[in-house]
């Protein structure tokens, strides 16, 4: 889905993508620099930055939309945890040298650094930050959560 706002004299264009995972038992979210969800299905304690598995999607599979307005370098990037009605959100930038390419993985960093799972860097937060709340919730296998990554270009 995408859309276009004006402002000022210059269109800002918008685009909006769903990915649905799920919880696991592992759930930790303890990472200082990176929050990542997976295809995968299992999940071992090393994966401190992951908070969810069973991803509709890993960064190659983003629809073409997506993928082009988050290869454009200051692209804005709002990205919404969605989980048991909580919120929580996560800024970062779009970059042009963003292959998203991987298959199993979205991987947010707070750094520059770049790999194909990477979606966005310079995020303003990272899995030690999301609200314990939603950790606890993502722990239960049954707990069902959307990233919901919204990108603005102008």
């Amino acid at each position: 889905m995408s859309y276009q706002r004006q402002r000022g004299s210059e269109p800002e264009k918008t685009v909006l993508e769903r990915v649905l995972f799920h919880g696991h038992p592992m759930v930790r979210a303890l990472h200082p620099t990176t929050i990542e969800i997976t295809t995968e299905e299992h999940l071992t304690e090393r994966g401190d930055c992951i908070i969810g598995i069973g991803a509709s999607s890993g960064c190659a599979g983003l629809r073409a939309e997506t993928r082009r307005a988050l290869g454009v370098d200051g692209a804005r990037v709002s990205i919404r945890i969605l989980v048991a009605g909580e919120r929580f959100e996560v800024r970062g930038v779009g970059d042009s040298r963003l292959p998203l390419s991987n298959q199993r993985d979205i991987v947010i960093r707070r750094s520059t650094y770049v790999d194909g799972r990477t979606l966005a860097v310079r995020a303003d937060f990272a899995a030690v930050d999301i609200p314990r709340k939603i950790v606890e919730t993502l722990k239960r296998t049954d707990a069902l959560g959307v990233l919901e990554v919204e990108v603005t270009q102008h």
